[in-house]
């Protein structure tokens, strides 16, 4: 029989590719996914700062009481400071937002805080008047809380409310609150709701000092 019609061995295989050819072609793929991961993460970065920085002023306009402007403050070791100092992380410093109303006086602080809850943590943000002491509103960032019960910090208007003019340091109380230091908690919700109550008295422990009014220093 010619070498043309002669048959393998039975179960033989045609050709394989060779090593090298299946390694090249990985390697091609992954660089090409590399490319890719790139360049939509290139596209996507600033669309995605873009919507956290509207968020974010949203936040600080609807804590303030929709003040004209405001202006990013720093807390570094206990001072207040218009801007971050050369060589300082942001990641040693605690923003706050200085609110101003159209006559140019200052209507108070916007503080940004967070903890961890019940489920994930909690962020939210915070209005502030340290000349009275008083808490202006508060609103949550980001909560992944239970469904039906702590999702409720961001969805229960009367708790959200209870804080718009409450006196620091505040006490979350379950009976219906009769001091302006005391916040409703939700029913049902207790670990959340004291989250809440212990990131707003926890973030003014930390800055309030530096902010003045009450808690020493110059007010606003």
């Amino acid at each position: 029989m010619s070498a043309r019609g002669r048959k393998g061995p039975p179960g033989a295989i045609g050709s394989q590719p060779s090593s090298l050819l299946l390694v090249g072609t990985l390697g091609v793929l992954s660089v090409v996914a590399g490319i890719a991961i790139v360049l939509v993460h290139g596209w996507a970065q600033p669309r995605i700062e873009a919507h956290q920085a509207a968020e974010l002023r949203q936040a600080i306009e609807e804590v303030l009481g929709e003040p004209q402007r405001y202006e990013t403050r720093w807390v570094v070791d206990g001072k207040l400071l218009d801007s971050l100092p050369a060589g300082v992380d942001s990641s040693a410093a605690r923003p706050v937002y200085a609110g101003f109303a159209a006559d140019g006086h200052m209507v108070g602080y916007a503080v940004p805080g967070q903890k961890p809850g019940y489920q994930d943590v909690v962020k939210l943000i915070f209005g502030y008047d340290p000349s009275t002491r008083k808490v202006l509103g508060m609103k949550v960032l980001e909560s992944k809380e239970t469904p039906g019960l702590g999702a409720k910090i961001t969805s229960d208007s009367a708790f959200i409310h209870g804080f718009d003019g409450a006196l620091a340091p505040i006490d979350g109380v379950k009976h219906p609150a009769q001091d302006p230091h005391q916040v409703d908690m939700i029913t049902g919700a207790t670990i959340s709701s004291t989250t809440v109550i212990t990131i707003i008295n926890r973030s003014l422990e930390a800055v309030g000092p530096a902010l003045g009014g009450a808690h020493g220093g110059e007010g606003p």
